[in-house]
């Protein structure tokens, strides 16, 4: 969903504005100058209620798998902001950039993927067979379950 645009102004600057129902702020993008390659292309600056430049993000230059093509990606974060803003700028025709938003995917359930599989020829883990004990004891199968019989005088109804 697009939700503002980057225009270069008159003196060189990318400046533009970006909205949603709950934020309005008007950007700007520093160039980074760095001879790392994994540097940022772009600071985003957001002009603040007291008219200052403050520095809330970066963006960095990625290319489409698909056609090649460069586009900005980054995020914008402020202690005002709930989570941060994943942002993405895709450069028009015009030489503007349409500014668009992206919810983050999370990230998958690392325990069931680290969870070995029956079949992995793995020998059983120490203990294995204690654990199947005990939940068999917490399921109420008693003697069945190879836990024994009751010590106790009394004679509990299952």
């Amino acid at each position: 969903m697009n939700i503002g645009t980057i225009r270069q102004n008159d003196a060189g600057i990318h400046v533009g504005k970006i909205a949603t129902l709950t934020i309005a702020m008007t950007i700007a993008l520093r160039e980074v100058h760095s001879a790392n390659p994994k540097a940022p292309k772009y600071e985003v600056l957001a002009l603040s209620a007291s008219r200052a430049w403050v520095h809330v993000g970066a963006l960095f230059e990625l290319f489409s798998n698909g056609t090649g093509e460069a586009f900005l990606n980054g995020k914008i974060e402020d202690p005002s902001l709930a989570a941060p803003l994943y942002i993405s700028a895709f450069r028009q025709e015009d030489g503007s950039y349409n500014v668009v938003w992206s919810r983050p995917t999370r990230r998958r359930d690392l325990a069931s993927e680290m969870t070995p599989k029956a079949d992995d020829g793995l020998p059983p883990l120490p203990g294995a067979d204690e654990t199947a004990s005990a939940g068999a004891a917490m399921s109420g199968e008693g003697a069945e379950a190879g836990l024994g019989q009751s010590s106790s005088e009394h004679a509990f109804a299952g």
